[in-house]
């Protein structure tokens, strides 16, 4: 079922999600809700918190970016990462590599709006999968990218939290639209 997805000035997008302690029919059911979500918002990325539910679930699929590679790591191997998409991540932790990248990101709760992020180029992330399996992996490119991005959503972290100065003043204006428009709906 396609969800609503919510619009920047909603408060749960800034609601730090809750664990999920039980991986039951009903975490599954809003898992397949956010994968057919987002691929009709065509994203490679959806939060929970995006469609109103502050949990810690994530979906992801890169498969598709081809003009935005990704490398993906299992047990030190490397791995063609379409093949292991979508990603269903479930009380995901990350951690961060050192090295730093200037890349361009868009969020389906910011709609028409893009920015350039600078975040760590690579990451290590250990999560739950719908069948409540531990997972480990490390990525680079967009599917790095999209991890953070996504894991930020689940603390209440949104990009715009991330863009510079600058950039928040330049979209101050459309920023505001959003919130508003929100707010009426």
């Amino acid at each position: 079922m396609i969800r609503d997805i919510v619009i920047y000035g909603e408060p749960v997008l800034r609601t730090k999600g809750k664990q999920i302690e039980d991986i039951d029919d009903e975490v599954r059911a809003l898992a397949a809700d956010m994968l057919e979500t987002m691929y009709e918002a065509n994203g490679v990325g959806l939060a929970a918190q995006q469609v109103g539910q502050a949990l810690q679930l994530t979906v992801i699929d890169v498969s598709d970016a081809e003009s935005r590679p990704s490398r993906m790591w299992l047990a030190g191997e490397e791995v063609d990462p379409t093949e292991h998409m979508p990603l269903v991540l479930i009380n995901p932790e990350v951690q961060f590599g050192d090295e730093l990248e200037l890349g361009t990101e868009g969020c389906l709760s910011f709609p028409e709006i893009t920015a350039e992020i600078t975040r760590p180029s690579r990451v290590k992330v250990a999560a739950q999968d719908l069948k409540g399996e531990r997972i480990e992996f490390e990525a680079e490119g967009l599917l790095s990218r999209a991890v953070q991005h996504e894991v930020d959503h689940l603390n209440g972290i949104l990009f715009i939290d991330r863009m510079s100065s600058a950039a928040k003043v330049s979209l101050a204006g459309r920023l505001k639209r959003l919130a508003t428009e929100s707010k009426k709906a």
